[in-house]
């Protein structure tokens, strides 16, 4: 009787117990898509890709297999279900193969199949983004993306921390940026008739997410949110994803805390999980990379205030260190090229940077005992520059009023420090920008399943 199988089940049993389970299962019958169809004299090779693992399984038919014209027709993309017995690979490039008995054609491919042998740009699959699921680099991709969002899940669910789903549409700005999608409607005034107010598409669920860490303790939200940015930059999109953790009676050194737990245990399980994606990456998306993330994972995260920065910053000018942005000074905004520098040339490794001007950092970052400084934290890592932003949030009243000035419809916030308020902290990290980091890939546009930039919505 045949069994049922996939690639994924497979290569697990065999990793797990060798060679010889996989053999003894007998007829096997398997279902997924051609990859490759190299017919050649009295033997043929198939390459079948079912989905369930980033590698593929070699078939082999012959010309005494029924059907062998129509096997060998069958072209890149089909969809196929084909019956056969494992065997011993004489090949080193995999274990085992399928001796094929027959092949059944369950969904053909039309001749103007975009997705041929010959390696396509990321440019050209951008525009088939409906299809590059498809392609190497992309099952890679996203199957790492998978990984790791369950692995942001596992690290924030074992620790107690409650998952909360913040609002999507919001009247309160978060980051005081400016740069909106408005909700409208196609009512008398579209901007205000359905909600009363103007209303946007959140560009964070931090401030939300504060109420609810104010009664849970520890909450994580990870949901999308927006920026009405017109920005072709590798690293912006419209709409992406964010973690976003919160605290209660926590200060900025238990927030750096559990910022470096969480990056190393995503990390961490990446590496484990993935091991077949990392080595893809490794070889023909950004070599070095897994020891760049091994790196990471077995380093100690240092730190460094935003003042020890700009000295370092202008101890290196002086020494001749070249910066496009050369003009250092105390109040400045670091650049990404400032901060690879203080991770990658001081630091060796990944650098906590603390304690920014309270005049570049948004309102409800505590205030220090200095009067110049907010309790801020960005965390710096090599071949990237910052990573993740945090800080401890002002949970002084009066403090809190005069930083929120003109903000409309804050009350509620503000009363979070009246009733029952407390010391608490809590960080972001662009879980897109992550992915990019884990994988080596340089545009945020090929780490989203349906990148949404300014004049891009093909789909």
């Amino acid at each position: 009787m045949e069994r049922t199988v996939t690639v994924g089940s497979l290569i697990a049993l065999y990793r797990a117990e060798g060679i010889e389970p996989v053999l003894n299962l007998g007829d096997v019958v398997i279902s997924g898509w051609v990859r490759t169809n190299r017919p050649s004299g009295q033997l043929a090779f198939l390459e079948l890709h079912d989905g369930t693992h980033f590698l593929s399984l070699q078939l082999v038919y012959t010309k005494e297999n029924q059907g062998f014209d129509m096997m060998s027709r069958l072209k890149t993309g089909a969809a196929i279900v084909a019956h056969g017995t494992l065997r011993a690979s004489p090949s080193d490039k995999q274990p085992f193969e399928l001796a094929v008995k027959s092949i059944e054609l369950v969904g053909d491919v039309a001749e103007d199949y975009p997705l041929q042998k010959k390696r396509a740009s990321f440019e050209f699959l951008r525009e088939q983004a409906y299809l590059r699921p498809r392609a190497n680099t992309f099952q890679a991709v996203y199957r790492v993306r998978s990984v790791l969002a369950h692995a942001i899940h596992s690290f924030f669910q074992e620790r107690g921390f409650v998952y909360v789903h913040t609002p999507i549409i919001t009247g309160n700005d978060a980051e005081g940026a400016g740069q909106l999608f408005r909700v409208a409607t196609e009512g008398k005034d579209p901007f205000t008739d359905f909600f009363g107010k103007e209303a946007h598409l959140t560009v964070s669920g931090q401030l939300h997410g504060e109420a609810f860490a104010l009664a849970f303790k520890d909450i994580y939200t990870f949901g999308p949110t927006f920026r009405a940015e017109h920005s072709n930059t590798p690293r912006h999109a419209s709409e992406f994803w964010m973690i976003e953790p919160e605290m209660a009676f926590c200060d900025l050194k238990g927030d750096m805390e559990i910022i470096e737990a969480s990056l190393k245990h995503a990390i961490k399980t990446v590496l484990e999980k993935c091991p077949d994606e990392i080595a893809f990456f490794d070889k023909f998306i950004a070599q070095g990379l897994k020891e760049k993330l091994e790196h990471v994972l077995n380093s100690p995260f240092r730190h460094m205030t935003y003042t020890e920065a700009i000295a370092a910053l202008e101890k290196a000018v002086k020494e001749g260190v070249s910066f496009e942005n050369k003009d250092i000074f105390w109040g400045m905004d670091l650049q990404s090229e400032h901060e690879r520098y203080l991770c990658e040339k001081i630091a060796l490794g990944p650098l906590f940077l603390t304690d920014y001007p309270k005049e570049i950092k948004a309102f409800y970052m505590k205030e220090n005992p200095d009067g110049k400084t907010v309790a801020a934290v960005d965390l710096l890592v090599p071949g990237e520059g910052e990573l993740v932003g945090g800080s401890q949030r002002e949970d002084n009243p009066e403090k809190l009023k005069a930083k929120m000035g003109s903000l409309k419809d804050m009350d509620w916030y503000w009363n979070l420090r009246r009733y029952g308020g407390c010391p608490h902290a809590g960080f972001g990290i662009g879980f897109d920008r992550l992915l990019m980091y884990v994988t080596g890939m340089q545009n945020i546009r090929d780490v989203q399943l349906f990148p949404r930039t300014s004049n891009a919505l093909k789909y």
